[in-house]
């Protein structure tokens, strides 16, 4: 699937949100457990595809003329090791989790003391952490970074495409609980996903083909790591290996400056 107008994949994602929230405030938790295990089963191997036709990229003729013909998996390889032990370091998946955690709690404290006394205020928190959570789940992820540049990057919306469904499924049980909140998050993925794909829309016009292929080579290998969490399989820290996609036409630029 290749969209034709950059942000095309952000909508389709942004309608996914409104279409699953509605679902969820209408018909609440009929979805059995069971049905939606296997349908992230299923969203797990497609990934896991995907990620497998964005990783023959590594062998892109403009990468290796670029820098050398044994040197784009070194390239993808060291960039993931600088990325993710920076990314480790900085501990970007625990400070994200932390940040969604201490949002959740506060706003249940408050929404807990709220119900006690007023009905109102605690419908007002209520929509508060369904708008927050939702917001964290479906704007701050690999996929919602990479499917944002490739869209931008004229790489198609595959990528949101597939992240639309995960979050047309979570929307559904999130506005079951929350209601209203879930469905006003949807102006949260245009507005951020939106801006990422601008952001992909400008590195087009500056890296050359050899760096976009270093960065979507790379890329491929987070979203292995996000196939194997939905499989349940291996619970990759994806979060810290993000700075990696920034190191990628990095290291791309100065291996080749030196060649």
């Amino acid at each position: 699937m290749h969209a034709t107008l950059p942000g095309l994949g952000t909508l389709i994602n942004a309608a996914a949100v409104v279409v699953g929230a509605l679902l969820g405030m209408a018909v609440g938790h009929r979805l059995p457990e069971r049905t939606r295990s296997l349908v992230t089963d299923c969203l797990g191997l497609i990934t896991l595809l995907m990620a497998a036709l964005s990783a023959v990229h590594v062998t892109d003729e403009a990468f290796a003329a670029a820098v050398g013909s044994s040197a784009p998996v070194l390239i993808v390889m060291g960039s993931l090791l600088i990325g993710g032990i920076s990314g480790s370091l900085l501990g970007i998946e625990d400070r994200l989790a932390t940040v969604a955690d201490r949002v959740q709690a506060w706003v249940a404290r408050r929404g807990s003391t709220a119900s006690a006394g007023q009905g109102a205020a605690g419908a007002r928190e209520r929509f508060i952490e369904g708008w927050l959570t939702a917001t964290l789940l479906f704007c701050v992820g690999p996929l919602a970074v990479l499917g944002s540049l490739d869209d931008g990057l004229g790489r198609g919306i595959d990528l949101l495409a597939v992240k639309s469904i995960l979050d047309g499924f979570a929307a559904i049980a999130f506005a079951a609980s929350f209601g209203i909140g879930v469905l006003m998050s949807a102006l949260s993925v245009v507005v951020i996903q939106g801006g990422l794909t601008a952001a992909g829309v400008l590195l087009g016009d500056v890296l050359p083909q050899a760096q976009i292929s270093a960065l979507t080579a790379t890329g491929a290998l987070l979203l292995a790591g996000i196939g194997l969490r939905l499989l349940r399989i291996k619970d990759v820290p994806v979060g810290d290996l993000l700075p990696a996609i920034v190191i990628a036409p990095l290291l791309t630029t100065v291996v080749a400056a030196l060649r």
